[in-house]
């Protein structure tokens, strides 16, 4: 039996098995073996070879454009940046990952246009297995759905899923230390959902004999799964709904309760038409927000203030990270720096490396000689 039909198997047996406290442990060890063979099928595939998408990354940050063929990811790129991505109204136009940087706010933000995902992408179908793993490398996914196909989100998230990504969520606080004996420990710093010996029986599928295991959240079993396999990629998104200028104002309330069915706000949702390009500034907003990118401004000796080429960090990044970022004698020969803006308490305020830079800071670094 191939892999494949093993993988097949495992789901249904998953699928049709009652869920229930008498089943649990039963079930973890069926999704902990499943997704050993889903990644031993992956890499099974990467081993066979074929062209792939390898795109360098490159500026501040890198957003991946997910959406079914012909959605209108090439037309909005081209909108956005300065890439010149074949269009056509057929499916598979984008055979390769075709990328492109939009210029917003002194940033250089990448964007991938992917080709097309489709059904069965997780497993290999249409090359999707190579798609994913350029979304796997962003910082940022946007989903961009027609506004007469809402219901392709739900088999997008699903081939991310599938793929290792997880939208919109942090990585579960399980963490396994193996040990040289005395079998499998379970500490847990909450009142635990699953009980230990599901727990362990997961921890067994994936090949640990002797092991402590700490769980700091309240998991289910596929957080758990992904707490013990350790390679899921996690990441945030929104959703873009194109092609707006073709419906009637009466046809919105319908695709607002289709947004909602999936849990997303409509007032979260960004409307746009990449062919008119309308809702294009909205957009562009709701990536720099997404991003958490912030811009420092560098106060030069001699020359004042640099408003036209912001240094860009991301929220929470320090003095340090700006430092580390600009390298050379900043980051070598660094004495102490002087910050202006939001995150100064008064002006030309004396701070180290620790402290927290904010939106529109003006930074001067002194070094030494």
């Amino acid at each position: 039996m191939g892999l494949e039909e093993e993988i097949e198997e495992l789901r249904e047996e998953i699928a049709e098995t009652p869920y229930n406290k008498s089943t649990e442990a039963h079930i973890g060890r069926l999704k902990a073996k499943l997704a050993e063979k889903k990644e031993e099928l992956e890499n099974q595939s990467s081993a066979g070879g074929g062209d792939g998408y390898a795109v360098e990354k490159t500026g501040d940050a890198t957003v991946a454009l997910v959406g079914f063929p012909s959605v209108g990811k090439s037309t909005l790129l081209n909108a956005l940046t300065n890439a010149e991505s074949e269009t056509g109204e057929y499916e598979f136009t984008t055979l390769g990952v075709t990328p492109g940087m939009l210029q917003y706010r002194g940033a250089n933000v990448q964007l991938l246009d992917v080709p097309g995902l489709i059904e069965g992408a997780a497993e290999g179908r249409g090359g999707g297995q190579a798609v994913l793993s350029v979304v796997r490398t962003a910082d940022l996914v946007v989903f961009l759905l027609s506004v007469f196909e809402i219901q392709q989100y739900d088999r997008l998230r699903e081939e991310l899923w599938n793929n290792k990504v997880r939208l919109d969520q942090d990585p579960p606080r399980v963490t396994v230390h193996r040990k040289h004996k005395d079998g499998i420990t379970v500490n847990s710093s909450v009142d635990l959902v699953l009980d230990e010996e599901t727990i362990t029986q997961v921890l067994r599928e994936r090949g640990f004999v002797n092991a402590e295991v700490t769980v700091g959240e309240h998991v289910d079993i596929d957080r758990l799964v992904d707490g013990v396999m350790d390679n899921r990629e996690y990441l945030p998104s929104i959703v873009a709904v194109n092609k707006t200028d073709l419906i009637d104002p009466d046809y919105k309330p319908t695709v607002d309760e289709q947004l909602r069915e999936r849990d997303i706000d409509p007032e979260e949702a960004v409307f746009i038409s990449a062919e008119a390009e309308r809702g294009l500034d909205a957009l562009k907003e709701r990536i720099w927000e997404e991003l958490g990118l912030i811009r420092v401004y560098m106060d030069k000796p001699g020359r004042g203030v640099d408003y036209e080429e912001p240094l860009i960090l991301r929220e929470g990044q320090a003095v340090g990270d700006a430092c580390e970022k600009l390298g050379g004698p900043f980051e070598k020969r660094f004495r102490f720096a002087r910050v202006s803006g939001p995150s100064a308490k008064h002006d030309e305020q004396q701070v180290g490396r620790d402290h927290a830079l904010a939106d529109e800071d003006v930074l001067r670094i002194l070094t030494t000689r």
